[in-house]
């Protein structure tokens, strides 16, 4: 079966290297070269050195000057670096470019990204979607990686007189790229089949959402007591983590860990991965963490928001939640981010700071959706009374001789079932038409 020759990963010294041309965006240059390491170190690669370059303007052979890139060729070697890694998209012919000038193994951020999303890919959704994601970034990659590619085939079973082998292999990449995609819409199905599952159960649902390492794992251990992976680690986890929780009113939510965001993210991903996060566009409200102790919070917040906006989730009701609050030294910080976010709610998923008054948010955010009502069912109709408490619904019953009365609490979108044993319905404290079971 043919496969994407893989890059030999067992570098040991690399050399980062970001460019910019405006000079008003140098700090944030610099901030993406510094998340740059973060993810490389995530690989496990050793980083010797970070080179910030300006230059005046974009060059097709190397990205930068001539001269500039001599240079750089220079320290690799001196330093002895055996991979150049750019925060910057190089083009095919840019990379190839470079790993002649060099001598060495030349990536860029989206190389990084798609590595490290190999590594943590766990479910055969997650396998698909990274797997397709390196193949469409590889495609462009092929005309240089083997010696044998320019050769020509042809005789009797070729696939076509004179085809050379890269025009074969080529076409075989775009045929597992064809599968992929089928293999990936089947898992669409199924997830589309699932959420419909949930919605028979009316729970109200919320998603997870934020840049990568924000806590957002974390802060699902701790609402759901649920065994998910929490590690200090830029994408720690790829996969989608649906558990549920009983709020202090006892009405169930289900809590949904989404994939982390991260800045230049290559748009194979953001295509191969709607499956995953798609779950944010379906939920009922978003919670949106964001790390408190980042210089950069504002610029991740963006980034998020962008993403959001790409899959029409942006005009969802959404909580913010600032986390790690108690690595924030400087209090002006603090009250700058209340002054921005009046409406977000402090906490330290690590001390437990904060977390009663973000249950009880999280309920407000429940409640907005919720009826409260006096349902007056025959004795007859205890598959209701067994619905009721399938989904979830808790209240008050009290029995009579051929009636049962149910006070309850249930999202609006229940009321149709049980529309016909309605008695006496309450919406935010206002009186609404009572069913044909009035009493």
């Amino acid at each position: 079966m043919f496969e994407i020759k893989a890059r030999d990963k067992t570098v040991e010294r690399a050399l980062l290297v970001g460019a910019y041309i405006d000079p008003a965006q140098k700090a944030e240059a610099r901030s993406l070269l510094e998340e740059l390491e973060e993810l490389v170190n995530t690989l496990g690669i050793p980083v010797v050195d970070r080179m910030l370059v300006a230059h005046r303007e974009s060059h097709a052979r190397y990205l930068l000057g001539t001269g500039k890139a001599q240079e750089i060729a220079d320290i690799v070697k001196q330093s002895e670096c055996d991979v150049i890694i750019f925060d910057n998209e190089l083009s095919p012919a840019q990379q190839r470019n470079w790993e002649e000038l060099a001598g060495v193994t030349v990536a860029d951020r989206q190389e990084i990204i798609l590595d490290i999303f190999g590594a943590r890919a766990r479910t055969r959704e997650a396998r698909i979607q990274v797997d397709l994601a390196r193949m469409e970034y590889s495609l462009p990659r092929l005309s240089h990686a083997w010696s044998h590619l320019g050769q020509q085939g042809g005789g009797i079973g070729a696939k076509g007189e004179g085809e050379s082998q890269l025009e074969q292999d080529k076409r075989k990449i775009r045929g597992q790229i064809d599968r992929l995609k089928r293999e990936l819409e089947t898992v669409r199905r199924a997830r589309t089949t699932q959420r419909k599952d949930r919605k028979r159960t009316p729970v109200p649902n919320a998603a997870i959402v934020g840049y990568t390492n924000v806590g957002k794992s974390s802060l699902l251990r701790r609402l759901t007591g649920a065994d998910v992976l929490v590690e200090n680690k830029l994408f720690a986890t790829l996969d989608t983590t649906t558990r549920k929780i009983a709020l202090p009113n006892k009405q169930p939510l289900l809590l949904t860990d989404t994939v982390g965001f991260v800045r230049k993210l290559p748009h194979q991903l953001i295509e191969s991965f709607n499956a995953t996060l798609e779950e944010a566009a379906f939920s009922d409200f978003l919670i949106h963490v964001l790390d408190a102790s980042q210089p950069d919070v504002m610029e991740f917040f963006n980034t998020t928001m962008h993403v959001l906006t790409d899959l029409g989730a942006d005009t969802k009701q959404m909580l913010v939640v600032f986390n790690k609050v108690d690595k924030v030294e400087d209090p002006a910080a603090l009250a700058n981010l209340r002054n921005h976010f009046p409406d977000a709610v402090m906490v330290s998923v690590q001390t437990g700071a904060g977390m009663i008054e973000l249950v009880d948010r999280i309920s407000d955010f429940v409640r907005k959706d919720t009826v409260t009502v006096e349902l007056r069912i025959p004795a007859a109709r205890a598959d209701m009374l067994a619905r009721l408490h399938r989904e979830g619904i808790q209240g008050a019953i009290h029995y009579e001789e051929d009636w049962t009365w149910v006070t309850a609490t249930m999202p609006t979108s229940s009321l149709d079932h049980f529309a016909p044993f309605l008695a006496i319905a309450a919406v935010v404290g206002e009186e609404v038409a009572a069913g044909p079971g009035e009493r």
